[in-house]
């Protein structure tokens, strides 16, 4: 899919798409799309409501050609998600049967203002239809395949060209990497092991020119990463520990540094998990993959900051010598902690990945992202992710990216009276509080005994929005959640004044 701009429409494209909003502002634009096909306003009125994702086909001739406009619903006040979304529905429908000439115009008084931001969701949206999960089918779907010469052109009034331009670029830029992020998240465990991870991260280095190092088992050994070396004990793959470093070309207006959970499959380990959605596990490395994926997109994007993400890799499975409840392990940190739930597994690969981050490279901001607990599911549902935060100004700076790029975050509390909840008899902590309650927000204390009290700290539990239902697929899938929220926050804070 190629994508081209103009500022007017000299000669119809074979299909044009015109995104409206239900609000009084759209019958200007339906007025001009009714003098174009010799529809009276009043009856795209009536056909015509912009429900969210609804679409009408018009036809009309141009020079005796048969051409098409296509009305594309936003519903009330589309906000940046809801644009993505459907335009993605969108494209994922018509994609085997959008003529090689298509276009979207937002010059029919559709837009009031910002058409750059509508163009990058349109764009973005229009790239993510063309995605199809099957990764693994040998039956492939012909008409599933999208048009490998589709030319789409992009019309904007003249004074937004420059913006829309960046945009156009911004949203192809994300939707590829969004698209691999998809891959990943979807793969099985027997696809997707600790590994592959760190050669999806090899090969994106390369690619977009940033450092990458893998520590194997020895290294991690060597190193004291006990945490991930004790989650491992049951798996018959060996754990790896990812060290991405982006630089930019000038001098970096901050350090930050990024932690993401990998756990390629969880079982729960000896407490194992019941069997009904065991399957999901597979997407347990759901906030390893928004690391990789938002490293990614700042070298793409030239990002003014040196960022550092750390992803420790390993599954959680039932073995002989798997960790047991009630054993005491050690840390990177050098803390000892006591393991009374096995499948609190992912804040001990989390605790060595925060230490060492802080230990080596000393970020201005830390962030670590992790699909950690059922608790927070249970708390937002699928529409949020749990947000915790030591620092008012990082949190304010991610709730606002949340908003804005529909990937919603809410934030809990991290008081004091919490650590209370984690003290062990026999350790420095322990790994989960016992207590049917307050389990995201524990969790997150258990993850701020290691971040060796710095000062700027953030933890997103994702658990709940890192795959969710869509018409995209017949079970949950993938939303690559976490990848346009930090790209965005990192966007707003290389424009932000010190």
């Amino acid at each position: 899919m190629k994508f081209s701009l103009n500022h007017s429409i000299q000669s119809y494209p074979d299909l044009l798409i015109v995104p409206i909003a239900k609000q009084e502002a759209s019958l200007r634009c339906l007025e001009s799309i009714g003098k174009i096909t010799n529809v009276p306003l009043e009856v795209l009125k009536t056909d015509f409501e912009a429900t969210h994702k609804e679409s009408q086909t018009l036809y009309f001739q141009e020079n005796g050609t048969n051409k098409r406009i296509v009305l594309l619903g936003l519903g009330k006040q589309p906000g940046f998600k809801e644009i993505i979304s459907a335009f993605r529905s969108f494209g994922y429908r018509r994609k085997s049967s959008l003529p090689a000439s298509t276009g979207v115009s937002f010059i029919f008084g559709n837009v009031e203002e910002n058409a750059a931001l509508w163009v990058e969701a349109a764009v973005n949206g229009l790239e993510l239809g063309n995605y199809e999960i099957g990764l693994y089918k040998t039956d492939t779907d012909e008409k599933a395949t999208p048009a490998t010469d589709l030319a789409v052109q992009v019309f904007v009034a003249q004074n937004e060209k420059e913006a829309a331009q960046i945009a156009i670029d911004r949203g192809i830029k994300i939707a590829a990497t969004q698209m691999e992020i998809f891959d990943l998240v979807n793969a099985p465990s027997n696809k997707k092991t600790p590994q592959t991870l760190a050669d999806w991260a090899m090969r994106s280095g390369k690619k977009h020119d940033y450092a990458v190092q893998v520590l194997n088992q020895k290294e991690i050994e060597e190193l004291g990463l006990h945490g991930l070396l004790a989650v491992n004990r049951g798996s018959e793959n060996p754990p790896t520990f990812i060290i991405m470093e982006y630089r930019p070309s000038s001098p970096a207006k901050k350090k930050i540094g990024l932690v993401g959970k990998g756990v390629t499959f969880d079982t729960g380990g000896l407490s194992i998990k019941p069997s009904a959605n065991m399957h999901y596990m597979k997407s347990d490395m759901g906030g390893a993959a928004a690391v990789m994926g938002t490293l990614e997109m700042a070298a793409k994007l030239q990002l003014p900051f040196h960022i550092m993400g750390v992803v420790p890799a390993t599954d959680n499975s039932v073995d002989a010598k798997s960790v047991k409840p009630g054993d005491v392990i050690g840390s990177y940190d050098g803390k000892t902690i006591e393991v009374i739930d096995t499948d609190a597994e992912g804040r001990l690969i989390l605790a060595d990945g925060l230490a060492y981050t802080v230990r080596h490279f000393n970020p201005d901001i830390l962030i670590d992202l992790a699909t950690l607990t059922g608790s927070c599911i249970r708390t937002l549902g699928t529409y949020a992710g749990g947000l915790f935060s030591n620092n008012d100004e990082l949190a304010n700076d991610l709730l606002a990216s949340g908003q804005s790029t529909g990937e919603r975050l809410w934030q809990l509390p991290i008081w004091e009276e919490y650590r209370n909840e984690m003290k062990s008899d026999v350790a420095d902590i322990k790994n989960f509080s016992g207590a049917p309650s307050a389990g995201a927000i524990t969790a997150a204390k258990f993850l701020e005994a290691f971040i060796q009290d710095h000062p700027v700290w953030a933890h997103m539990d994702i658990a709940g929005v890192a795959v969710s239902d869509s018409e995209f697929s017949s079970q949950k899938s993938a939303t690559a959640f976490g990848v346009r929220l930090m790209t965005q926050y990192l966007q707003q804070l290389a424009e932000k004044k010190a």
